[in-house]
Protein backbone atom coordinates (compact mmCIF):
# COMPACT_ATOMS: atom_id res chain seq x y z
CA UNK A 1 0.00 0.00 0.00
CA UNK A 2 2.88 2.49 1.30
CA UNK A 3 5.27 1.18 -1.52
CA UNK A 4 1.87 2.31 -4.29
CA UNK A 5 1.60 5.31 -2.72
CA UNK A 6 5.75 6.44 -2.87
CA UNK A 7 5.67 5.06 -6.47
CA UNK A 8 2.65 6.95 -7.18
CA UNK A 9 3.67 10.36 -5.72
CA UNK A 10 7.54 9.61 -7.37
CA UNK A 11 6.19 9.55 -10.67
CA UNK A 12 3.72 12.14 -10.40
CA UNK A 13 3.59 14.96 -7.95
CA UNK A 14 7.35 15.06 -7.95
CA UNK A 15 7.93 14.98 -11.43
CA UNK A 16 5.18 17.48 -12.10
CA UNK A 17 6.58 19.98 -9.42
CA UNK A 18 10.22 19.50 -10.65
CA UNK A 19 9.26 20.40 -14.14
CA UNK A 20 9.69 24.19 -14.59
CA UNK A 21 7.56 23.67 -17.78
CA UNK A 22 5.08 22.56 -15.49
CA UNK A 23 5.40 24.72 -12.88
CA UNK A 24 5.48 27.50 -15.78
CA UNK A 25 1.79 26.12 -17.57
CA UNK A 26 0.70 25.79 -13.50
CA UNK A 27 1.02 29.35 -13.27
CA UNK A 28 -0.09 30.58 -16.66
CA UNK A 29 -3.51 28.32 -15.40
CA UNK A 30 -4.08 30.28 -12.13
CA UNK A 31 -3.86 33.41 -13.95
CA UNK A 32 -6.15 32.57 -16.87
CA UNK A 33 -8.61 30.63 -14.69
CA UNK A 34 -8.35 33.86 -12.22
CA UNK A 35 -9.40 36.04 -15.13
CA UNK A 36 -12.67 33.69 -15.25
CA UNK A 37 -13.93 35.28 -12.06
CA UNK A 38 -13.63 38.49 -13.90
CA UNK A 39 -14.98 37.58 -16.93
CA UNK A 40 -15.67 34.17 -18.32
CA UNK A 41 -15.02 34.45 -21.67
CA UNK A 42 -12.09 36.93 -22.24
CA UNK A 43 -9.45 34.69 -20.86
CA UNK A 44 -10.66 31.56 -22.98
CA UNK A 45 -10.12 34.35 -26.10
CA UNK A 46 -6.83 35.32 -25.17
CA UNK A 47 -5.75 31.40 -24.73
CA UNK A 48 -7.09 30.75 -28.14
CA UNK A 49 -5.58 33.51 -29.46
CA UNK A 50 -2.59 32.81 -27.80
CA UNK A 51 -2.23 29.28 -29.18
CA UNK A 52 -3.29 30.26 -32.34
CA UNK A 53 -0.41 32.55 -32.89
CA UNK A 54 2.09 29.38 -31.22
CA UNK A 55 2.73 31.42 -27.75
CA UNK A 56 0.51 29.40 -25.40
CA UNK A 57 1.21 25.54 -25.89
CA UNK A 58 -1.78 23.18 -24.68
CA UNK A 59 -2.09 19.95 -23.32
CA UNK A 60 -3.23 16.99 -26.02
CA UNK A 61 -7.43 16.85 -26.33
CA UNK A 62 -7.26 20.82 -25.54
CA UNK A 63 -5.85 21.88 -29.07
CA UNK A 64 -9.39 22.57 -30.35
CA UNK A 65 -9.17 25.87 -28.01
CA UNK A 66 -6.54 27.28 -31.02
CA UNK A 67 -8.72 26.29 -33.76
CA UNK A 68 -10.45 29.24 -35.74
CA UNK A 69 -14.05 27.98 -34.90
CA UNK A 70 -12.66 27.92 -31.17
CA UNK A 71 -11.71 31.66 -31.81
CA UNK A 72 -14.80 32.75 -33.75
CA UNK A 73 -17.09 31.42 -31.04
CA UNK A 74 -15.05 32.84 -28.30
CA UNK A 75 -14.68 35.84 -29.52
CA UNK A 76 -18.44 36.19 -30.18
CA UNK A 77 -18.78 35.02 -26.55
CA UNK A 78 -16.95 37.71 -25.20
CA UNK A 79 -18.74 40.86 -27.24
CA UNK A 80 -22.13 39.51 -25.69
CA UNK A 81 -21.06 38.94 -22.34
CA UNK A 82 -18.97 42.14 -21.80
CA UNK A 83 -22.51 43.90 -23.23
CA UNK A 84 -24.59 42.24 -21.04
CA UNK A 85 -23.42 43.65 -18.13
CA UNK A 86 -24.36 47.23 -19.31
CA UNK A 87 -28.03 46.50 -19.06
CA UNK A 88 -29.39 47.19 -15.73
CA UNK A 89 -30.36 44.07 -13.62
CA UNK A 90 -28.98 41.50 -16.44
CA UNK A 91 -25.73 42.09 -14.65
CA UNK A 92 -27.24 40.30 -12.04
CA UNK A 93 -28.50 37.60 -13.75
CA UNK A 94 -25.07 37.17 -15.70
CA UNK A 95 -23.52 36.90 -12.02
CA UNK A 96 -25.86 34.03 -11.08
CA UNK A 97 -25.20 32.39 -14.44
CA UNK A 98 -21.40 32.97 -15.02
CA UNK A 99 -20.26 31.71 -11.46
CA UNK A 100 -20.48 28.32 -12.39
CA UNK A 101 -19.43 28.71 -15.63
CA UNK A 102 -16.18 30.38 -14.76
CA UNK A 103 -15.17 27.74 -11.97
CA UNK A 104 -16.03 25.30 -15.52
CA UNK A 105 -13.97 27.43 -17.34
CA UNK A 106 -11.03 27.57 -14.82
CA UNK A 107 -10.81 24.28 -14.51
CA UNK A 108 -10.83 23.68 -17.96
CA UNK A 109 -7.96 26.75 -18.64
CA UNK A 110 -5.90 25.04 -15.89
CA UNK A 111 -5.97 21.11 -17.52
CA UNK A 112 -5.36 22.36 -20.68
CA UNK A 113 -2.36 24.36 -19.55
CA UNK A 114 -0.39 21.44 -18.02
CA UNK A 115 1.60 19.70 -20.77
CA UNK A 116 3.09 16.29 -20.21
CA UNK A 117 1.50 12.87 -20.17
CA UNK A 118 0.35 12.79 -16.31
CA UNK A 119 -2.03 10.65 -14.32
CA UNK A 120 -5.52 12.25 -15.24
CA UNK A 121 -6.81 12.41 -11.64
CA UNK A 122 -3.91 14.63 -10.55
CA UNK A 123 -4.35 16.62 -13.77
CA UNK A 124 -8.22 17.28 -13.25
CA UNK A 125 -7.49 17.42 -9.59
CA UNK A 126 -5.12 20.39 -9.89
CA UNK A 127 -7.54 21.79 -12.57
CA UNK A 128 -10.35 21.80 -10.05
CA UNK A 129 -8.52 23.20 -6.71
CA UNK A 130 -6.47 25.84 -8.50
CA UNK A 131 -8.31 27.01 -11.63
CA UNK A 132 -12.21 26.19 -10.36
CA UNK A 133 -11.16 27.40 -7.15
CA UNK A 134 -9.61 30.64 -8.19
CA UNK A 135 -12.00 31.29 -10.63
CA UNK A 136 -15.11 30.46 -7.93
CA UNK A 137 -13.51 32.94 -5.49
CA UNK A 138 -12.84 35.56 -7.68
CA UNK A 139 -16.31 35.42 -9.44
CA UNK A 140 -18.00 35.43 -5.92
CA UNK A 141 -16.18 38.51 -4.67
CA UNK A 142 -17.49 40.56 -7.50
CA UNK A 143 -20.84 39.52 -7.48
CA UNK A 144 -20.33 40.46 -3.73
CA UNK A 145 -19.33 44.15 -5.00
CA UNK A 146 -22.16 43.78 -7.93
CA UNK A 147 -25.01 43.34 -5.33
CA UNK A 148 -23.38 45.93 -2.65
CA UNK A 149 -23.14 48.70 -5.79
CA UNK A 150 -26.89 47.30 -6.62
CA UNK A 151 -28.74 47.89 -3.07
CA UNK A 152 -26.57 50.54 -2.25
CA UNK A 153 -27.12 53.39 -5.93
CA UNK A 154 -29.66 51.28 -7.34
CA UNK A 155 -27.11 50.04 -9.68
CA UNK A 156 -26.29 53.41 -11.09
CA UNK A 157 -22.36 52.67 -10.39
CA UNK A 158 -22.84 49.01 -11.77
CA UNK A 159 -21.53 50.34 -15.24
CA UNK A 160 -18.45 51.29 -13.11
CA UNK A 161 -17.61 48.10 -11.80
CA UNK A 162 -18.35 46.00 -15.31
CA UNK A 163 -15.55 48.64 -16.57
CA UNK A 164 -13.51 47.59 -14.10
CA UNK A 165 -14.29 43.93 -13.68
CA UNK A 166 -13.60 44.07 -17.94
CA UNK A 167 -9.87 45.53 -17.48
CA UNK A 168 -8.91 43.68 -15.07
CA UNK A 169 -10.28 40.45 -17.07
CA UNK A 170 -8.37 41.34 -20.27
CA UNK A 171 -5.09 42.87 -18.34
CA UNK A 172 -5.10 39.81 -16.29
CA UNK A 173 -5.39 37.50 -19.44
CA UNK A 174 -2.72 39.08 -21.28
CA UNK A 175 -0.12 39.36 -18.16
CA UNK A 176 -1.16 36.04 -17.45
CA UNK A 177 0.52 34.68 -20.74
CA UNK A 178 3.19 36.95 -20.54
CA UNK A 179 4.02 37.50 -16.86
CA UNK A 180 2.96 34.33 -15.48
CA UNK A 181 4.78 34.25 -12.52
CA UNK A 182 3.91 37.61 -11.52
CA UNK A 183 0.20 37.41 -12.40
CA UNK A 184 -0.16 34.31 -9.72
CA UNK A 185 1.70 35.77 -7.07
CA UNK A 186 -1.11 39.01 -7.12
CA UNK A 187 -3.92 36.70 -7.82
CA UNK A 188 -3.00 34.65 -4.87
CA UNK A 189 -2.82 38.00 -2.53
CA UNK A 190 -6.29 39.31 -4.06
CA UNK A 191 -7.42 35.56 -3.31
CA UNK A 192 -6.68 36.08 0.35
CA UNK A 193 -7.83 39.23 0.79
CA UNK A 194 -10.73 38.35 -0.87
CA UNK A 195 -11.70 35.69 1.68
CA UNK A 196 -11.09 37.49 4.07
CA UNK A 197 -13.24 40.50 3.54
CA UNK A 198 -16.31 37.71 2.14
CA UNK A 199 -15.80 35.82 5.47
CA UNK A 200 -15.85 39.27 7.44
CA UNK A 201 -19.26 40.18 5.65
CA UNK A 202 -21.04 37.14 6.09
CA UNK A 203 -19.94 36.92 9.56
CA UNK A 204 -21.69 40.34 9.93
CA UNK A 205 -24.66 39.89 8.23
CA UNK A 206 -25.87 36.45 8.62
CA UNK A 207 -26.32 36.25 12.40
CA UNK A 208 -28.24 39.64 12.09
CA UNK A 209 -30.58 38.01 9.40
CA UNK A 210 -31.13 34.78 11.46
CA UNK A 211 -32.17 36.60 14.49
CA UNK A 212 -34.81 38.73 12.50
CA UNK A 213 -36.35 35.23 11.47
CA UNK A 214 -36.01 34.32 14.32
CA UNK A 215 -37.85 37.21 16.12
CA UNK A 216 -40.93 36.79 13.83
CA UNK A 217 -41.18 33.34 14.43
Amino acid sequence: MDTTIMQFVSKDALHFFSDNKVLLSLVMGLGLSASCGFRVFVPLLAASIATKMGILHLGEGFLWMGSTAALICFGAATIFEIGGYYIPFIDNILDTIMTPASVIAGTLLTASAILPDIDPMLKWGLGIIVGGGSAGIIQAGTALTRATSTATTAGVANPLVATIEHILAIVGSIFSIIIPFVIAAIVCIVIVVLLFFMIRYFKKHIPKTTLATENKK
